[in-house]
């Protein structure tokens, strides 16, 4: 049989989004909403339900955005179709006003299985909290829920629609993150859409009002803050709340809230911002009654059958045959305290004084007299806070008091760098970077060193001996069955080195030894045909065609095959390999996915600073991963503007996190704001965020940003008389302006443009500015100019000039802003038969994408923002490729190495040939019958 010449033409047998629907999510009982489920709140304003909802419920309509997924095998034996509706999980399905009703589930106390187990989010990038998983059989509770939960789930086969309910230690951009797109997520799924409580101290209001403002069904948003009101005269104390109280768990809150020093040296709250309360969260089983003993409930007068059932469930029965009931303690022996767990959030050492008077937690010290009456244990201890805290001497001697308990420290540690939580990225990342390094630098956390010898040297000092562990990756602690009771190892995913995986490729794949010298090679002529002395010579190098020959050659001029040939733009003949880098942080869309993060791009400007086009989840761990921790915080600190390009969540909701982080690290540093440019529904989010962190930025709208607008102001000195004639400029009827805002420019906008200027000046640009593009209202794409310079010869070379499309289908004004670009990066949702779908959607396929950088004369064309129905690589036709680049995450690409881009993506082909169907086929059924 021929060998298949090209297995990037290979048809996938089933979208992605669709085949990993998970299936249907069963809810509690809507009691939890009720005041029975709360017996121990002192006032009833405690606890409030933002359970937003639409006020009808209406049938369910045909729609073309709703898409069937295969059956899967359900627990009962029975299949069951499961619908994925795209477009509500892209917040946009406004018709829709279904509640969303949660769900109750048949508990089942007697006979489950209990653990607590580690979700390592953020343990080796350090940019997030990690989570907690809390697992029942029929069950699931997770605590904290920051950016890449979704993607650590997919990786390691969690179905997050089995989630119950989300509990928030704290409510910031390090522990919540990951809420906006999980939630749209799971309103995406089944023909009403999936929804899950959230619960959190009162500034969770603050995040769901945020959030609104890009989640315009409020029925997908359940969420529960509590404690705002409560007063010390309640009933209860005021640091504690009963959450959850059912059959099988009961979790309890307990406030802590920060002391600050004032000037007289006491410690008061006055200055507690919303954001600074921290939650401990004591998750408590109900305890577990003595063996049951068939002969004295025989010697009682019971007959075998449901009553002994009844006995073990702590229920009194009466006697089959004597007129008296028969009560538990007859029949049962001695019962055990159930286990506990605690999940402590330390975040500051501002917050341990509190945390150490807490009233609630003396029932589980060891001293404590409390202790010693009511028998409670706690069996388990969670540590979220960082080892700056937790490795005090008072932190340390608080955690004594608790005796012979478990502790599990799973705050960031510098160890856990080395050890890559995404596998799978990580594996696919390590292979293109043995192919091509120079496309894909090796990762900011990859040592020279073996991760192993890391652990190992770790091993020597562990504190083992006296409960106390460090967190790993899918570490359990179990709960029930209580003779399991303890720490479980073995779903610890195994240990695995750079040097494994190339090992690994090696033997699956062994022509691609020979494939890093033949790539560069590529490099090595690139650097022979620029240094070709520019005068006197009108040589120029003919590009290879994606496929086409081995070697570039030198040619004459005026060369014969016009659409081989292509003259390399002085401002990359001339260019120094600090002019310019793209760095690909996102590649995928609609959510994050196994191998490709959403949308997010790193312009790097090296001494000039850098800039975001888009900002996706997990954006800040992208950078880590790419970077290094420390590199990616220069690059935080560094950056000049954001871009967003529009407000679907793919785009944007890793902003949070990265403003955050970059107003934390210039505290008490000189700095100005950093420029966020954006559709406007982005500030509403912003400025509703803004409330509980600092997130130290200035918005200015895309709107204000078209070419016409910048260059009028550009060419204007800004001061006070200039606000009148930039609104002439900008909102004059018949302008390009005028169909997108109908408002003149405020005092704020007139000040953000001014910044604007200075970060044009700083950042080494002749222009920045907006194209409104086809897609959803306020959606655009955006065009970056650098300025001309002079080479060692006096010869003045035209900056480079990089298109970013953003999400939209071909169309002029795209075409018209991407004239003579050096690079355009263009969305390439869809591969080419299914240009229906490409336009009700209103993304590209890849031949349009292409097209559309051919029409304009751009230079290269680099593919992204790919399906995620293409796990790897998409389906391309290779004809088309002569100047075209396929986008994967963490490429970088430079300036002076364009001319060689096209040429190296027939040798990456060969990482993926074996694996187009065949492992996306395995993932799916993984993922069905998990």
């Amino acid at each position: 049989m021929p060998q298949v010449a090209a297995p990037l033409r290979l048809r996938l047998l089933l979208p992605l989004s669709q085949t990993l629907a998970p299936s249907p999510l069963l809810h509690l009982s809507r009691r939890l909403f009720t005041s029975s489920s709360f017996p121990s709140l002192g006032c009833a304003a405690s606890l409030r339900a933002l359970a937003y909802r639409g006020r009808h419920h209406h049938p369910r309509r045909g729609s073309s955005t709703l898409r069937k997924a295969p059956r899967e095998e359900m627990a009962g034996g029975g299949d069951k179709e499961v619908a994925f509706n795209r477009k509500r999980a892209e917040g946009m399905d406004v018709g829709k006003r279904g509640s969303m009703e949660l769900k109750a589930r048949k508990l089942n106390p007697v006979n489950t299985t209990c653990y607590v187990q580690i979700l390592g989010t953020g343990m080796d990038t350090q940019d997030t909290s990690p989570s907690i998983l809390l697992f029942f059989d029929k069950q699931r509770f997770i605590f904290n829920a920051g950016e890449g939960l979704q993607r650590f789930c997919t990786e390691h086969k969690i179905k997050l629609s089995k989630i119950d309910h989300i509990f928030l230690t704290r409510v910031c951009s390090e522990t919540a993150g990951g809420l906006p797109g999980l939630v749209l997520t799971l309103a995406g799924i089944g023909d009403e859409g999936m929804s899950v409580n959230i619960w959190g101290p009162s500034d969770l209001d603050f995040l769901a009002g945020a959030m609104r403002s890009f989640i315009p069904n409020r029925a997908m948003l359940h969420t529960h803050s509590f404690g705002a009101e409560c007063n010390a005269s309640s009933s209860q104390p005021k640091d504690s709340f009963i959450i959850l109280d059912d059959e099988v768990v009961r979790i309890s809150a307990m406030f802590v809230k920060p002391k600050y020093q004032n000037g007289a040296g006491s410690l008061n709250d006055i200055d507690l911002k919303p954001g600074d309360t921290a939650i401990v969260y004591a998750c408590e089983l109900p305890e577990i009654k003595g063996k049951f003993d068939p002969a004295k409930a025989a010697a009682l007068g019971l007959r075998p059958g449901p009553k002994y059932r009844e006995l073990q469930l702590g229920n009194s029965v009466q006697s089959d045959q004597f007129d008296e009931m028969v009560h538990p303690s007859d029949v049962l022996g001695p019962s055990i305290p159930g286990p506990a767990v605690l999940l402590v959030d330390c975040p500051t050492q501002y917050h341990m004084p509190e945390l150490f008077s807490l009233q609630p937690l003396s029932s589980f010290y060891e001293d404590s007299s409390n202790q010693r009456e009511s028998g409670k244990k706690v069996n388990c201890i969670i540590h979220l806070g960082p080892s700056s805290v937790t490795k005090s001497v008072d932190y340390q001697n608080w955690m004594k008091r608790f005796g012979e308990t478990q502790h599990i420290m799973a705050g960031h540690e510098i160890k856990n760098m080395e050890i890559p939580i995404l596998k799978g990225s990580a594996r696919i990342s390590s292979r293109l970077n043995f192919v091509c390094p120079q496309l894909f630098p090796s990762s900011g956390f990859w040592s020279v060193k073996p991760a192993n010898d890391v652990m190992e040297n770790d091993k020597s000092t562990s504190l083992e001996a006296y409960g106390i562990v460090s967190a790993q990756n899918l570490l359990k602690f179990h709960l029930r069955p209580y003779a399991q009771l303890g720490l479980d190892s073995a779903s610890i995913p195994s240990l695995f080195t750079y040097k494994d995986i190339v090992e690994e490729l090696v033997s699956e794949i062994p022509e691609v030894r020979e494939v890093p010298e033949q790539v560069l090679k590529f490099w090595q002529n690139n650097a022979i045909v620029k240094n070709i002395p520019p005068a006197g010579s009108c040589m120029l190098m003919v590009e290879e065609p994606w496929i086409g020959q081995k070697s570039d050659k030198l040619v004459d001029g005026s060369p014969n095959h016009p659409r081989d040939n292509q003259k390399i733009p002085c401002c990359v003949e001339d260019a120094s390999r600090e002019d310019m880098e793209i760095t690909f942080l996102g590649t995928g869309s609609s959510q994050p996915s196994k191998y490709r993060n959403v949308s997010s791009i790193y312009i790097n400007l090296f001494a000039q600073g850098g800039i975001l086009l888009d900002c996706g989840e997990g954006t800040l761990g992208q950078l880590k991963r790419r970077f290094g921790v420390n590199g990616a915080d220069e690059a935080v600190k560094n950056l000049r503007c954001i871009w967003i390009s529009h407000i679907h969540a793919d785009h944007h909701t890793g902003l949070a996190r990265v403003l955050a982080l970059r107003s934390k690290l210039l505290k008490g540093m000189p700095h100005k704001p950093l420029l966020v440019i954006g559709p406007r529904p982005l500030e509403r989010f912003l400025s509703a965020y803004s409330t509980l962190e600092d997130l130290d930025m200035q918005f200015l709208d895309c709107r204000n940003t078209l070419k016409p607008s910048v260059e009028a102001f550009l060419s204007e000195n800004v001061t006070g008389s200039a606000t009148p004639q930039l609104e002439n400029t900008m909102f004059a009827p018949g302008s390009r302006m005028e169909n997108y805002n109908r408002k003149p420019a405020s005092p704020r906008d007139t000040t953000a443009l001014a910044n604007f200027k200075e970060v044009l000046q700083e950042s080494g640009l002749d222009i920045l500015y907006s194209v409104p593009v086809v897609h959803c209202p306020q959606a655009f794409g955006v065009v970056l100019r650098a300025t001309e310079k002079v080479n060692s010869a006096g010869k003045v070379i035209p900056g480079w000039k990089v298109v970013y499309s953003g999400d939209t289908r071909p169309c002029p004004a795209l075409i018209d802003a991407s004239r003579d670009a050096t690079v355009l990066i263009h969305e390439a949702t869809f591969e080419d038969s299914m240009k229906d779908e490409a336009i009700a959607r209103n993304h590209s396929t890849t031949k349009e994408a292409i097209e559309v950088g051919t029409s304009a004369g751009a230079y290269r064309i680099i593919l992204t923002h790919f399906s995620q129905r293409y796990p790897k690589i998409p389906v391309i036709d290779e004809v088309d490729m002569e100047k075209t680049c396929i986008a994967f995450d963490l490429m970088s690409v430079n300036l002076a190495d364009l001319p060689v881009l096209p040429k190296v993506l027939p040798h990456l082909k060969v990482l993926f040939k074996d694996e187009m169907v065949v492992e996306e086929a395995d993932e799916i059924q993984e993922a069905a019958v998990y």
